[in-house]
């Protein structure tokens, strides 16, 4: 029988707690029903015995103390809320636990914005995570020694699991259940969820926002300018040269400031754009690609998929009731 602490962390998202627990005890309800002993010995596990949430909306009663778990098989950190700097030094006391256990043997698994606590261990250092794309670049600032893998569902390194934003925690949580009862048992928890079992991507649900959290301010005002002007053709050396930077500096310094290249950008801005009509208008696909600025359907199509993971007809039927 393996042996699961559910942490129950200050500022934890209630769902996040509740959903692993229900989960795994339902795989082991299946087992005794077909007469087979249960798989997961089950613990909530906290810095107290109850823990309120939510501004003491909720409160989790836990089953045991850090404290009193000397060894586990498995930690799950939930998603965390609120500022995440201040969020983590709440439950810094849960740092060194997490740490002992992984150095004990155990696995651990992040859902969603439960890995700024993971990463704060130290243990992701030089290794890939997944969490939440709206807080992707907060995390990178916060940890630049870790690789955020961006838009990916679940990612592995060493016994140090982790999973995209929100409701994607079910999909890391489906790869602890197969691992450990088997892909038959994976299906049958994914049907009884209605869950869409080997989702591999978050970048449907991505909403490109830019990053101008820096204090480079050229390179600022060539974001807005690039946001400003999507329908036209914009080069690299046009904007290098409108904003007086060498084309190589001006490509370093853009870089860093939003972690993307000034191509990168540029097809992200107009992608996002291409998205909000596709959302919300009835034009076509060329309509929308000329719109955004492109001319090309072959390309459009290939920068579409490469940054949403689906096709432009497919986002629409997606997301575009009326424009279907």
């Amino acid at each position: 029988m393996k042996h699961i602490s559910i942490l129950v962390p200050y500022d934890a998202v209630p769902a996040a707690v509740v959903d692993p627990r229900y989960l795994f005890t339902t795989v082991n309800q299946f087992l005794i029903m077909a007469g087979k002993e249960p798989a997961f010995d089950v613990q909530l596990v906290g810095l107290a015995r109850q823990i309120p949430l939510n501004n003491n909306a909720f409160a989790v009663n836990t089953n045991a103390l850090c404290s009193e778990v000397e060894k586990t098989d498995l930690v799950i950190i939930p998603a965390i809320s609120g500022d995440m700097k201040t969020t983590i030094e709440r439950n810094k006391e849960l740092l060194p636990w997490i740490i002992k256990q992984y150095d004990n043997g155990a696995e651990i698994t992040s859902l969603c914005l439960g890995a700024f606590l993971l990463a704060s261990t130290g243990l992701l250092n030089g290794k890939e995570c997944s969490t939440h794309w709206f807080l992707a670049d907060e995390f990178r600032e916060m940890f630049p020694e870790v690789a955020l893998a961006d838009g990916s569902i679940i990612t592995e390194a060493d016994r140090l699991y982790s999973s995209g934003g929100a409701s994607s925690y079910w999909n890391v949580l489906l790869n602890m259940v197969e691992k450990y009862t088997g892909r038959e048992m994976a299906i049958r928890i994914s049907k009884f969820f209605a869950l869409e079992i080997d989702r591999k991507s978050q970048s449907p649900f991505i909403m490109f926002n830019g990053q101008k959290k820096h204090e480079d301010e050229p390179i600022k005002k060539a974001q807005e300018f690039i946001e400003e002007n999507l329908a036209d053709k914009i080069s690299i050396e046009d904007l290098a040269t409108r904003f007086a930077i060498g084309r190589r500096h001006f490509i370093r310094r853009f870089k860093k400031a939003t972690n993307n290249t000034p191509a990168e950008y540029i097809q992200r801005v107009k992608i996002e754009a291409a998205k909000k009509h596709l959302e919300n208008t009835r034009k076509n696909i060329n309509e929308v690609m000329y719109d955004v600025g492109y001319t090309d359907v072959k390309t459009f199509r290939t920068v579409f998929k490469k940054i949403t993971g689906l096709s432009p007809i497919d986002y629409k039927h997606r997301y575009n009731r009326d424009g279907v």
